[in-house]
């Protein structure tokens, strides 16, 4: 065991407690203090967990630790581009695993359903982006991809590039999902713009955009349940 642990009181080691209680019972500084094993100069591990999961006062916690890029990482004391690239691989396996759990028999059929298998990936996405979701007639997915970066307006998203990614595909409907990094799900005046230009092309072709959906904090707006589409 580190010598950072050993220094800390027996019922305070995050590595014996897992072992008596499980890592269910850890809080988030003991978790976070195993992963990175040792602390800094002059603070114990704990107390160096501590401090990073309060370097995002507005979102505390490990929601508030994955937004932080790799560069803000590395230069916190006592974390350093090893652990900096440790921490977000972790952050990120964590992602994947909720995403998967949330996809578990879902079918892309409701708003709800796709706005929840997607929820935990877009939602802490501190730039807009914009996802593809190609879709057969019954609703299952194809393809999925990310098509834009940046804030979702009609003078950078591209029809022609959403169909010709959507005909490679043989998408016969298509759903589109964006996030609004403030947290709020109402549509902008592009939203709206958006979503019927693509809708119109669409119909040309013979491919159906069945939705747009917009993901807020923990919540969405479905322009199919709002009719707007």
């Amino acid at each position: 065991m580190s010598e950072k642990f050993n220094r800390l009181p027996k019922d305070e080691r995050p590595y014996e407690r897992c072992m008596r209680h499980g890592a269910e019972q850890l809080s988030d500084r003991e978790l976070l203090a195993v992963l990175l094993r040792t602390g800094a100069k002059g603070q114990t591990v704990l107390e160096l967990a501590g401090e990073i999961l309060k370097l995002t006062p507005e979102r505390k916690g490990f929601t508030g630790l994955r937004r932080l890029s790799l560069e803000e990482l590395s230069k916190v004391q006592g974390i350093g581009k090893i652990r900096a690239i440790q921490l977000k691989c972790v952050l990120e396996l964590a992602r994947r695993m909720a995403r998967e759990e949330a996809g578990k028999g879902i079918f892309f059929r409701t708003p709800g359903a796709i706005a929840e298998y997607y929820m935990e990936d877009l939602r802490h996405r501190e730039q807009e982006v914009l996802l593809l979701l190609m879709l057969n007639q019954k609703g299952r997915l194809l393809r999925e991809k990310y098509m834009f970066k940046g804030t979702v307006n009609a003078s950078v998203i591209s029809p022609r590039e959403i169909f010709l990614e959507a005909l490679s595909a043989r998408a016969v409907q298509l759903v589109l999902l964006h996030n609004h990094p403030s947290g709020d799900a109402h549509p902008s005046r592009e939203d709206l713009s958006v979503t019927r230009r693509i809708s119109e092309a669409g119909e040309l072709l013979g491919i159906h955009l069945a939705d747009h959906i917009i993901i807020g904090e923990h919540t969405y707006m479905s322009f199919r349940e709002k009719n707007y589409l």
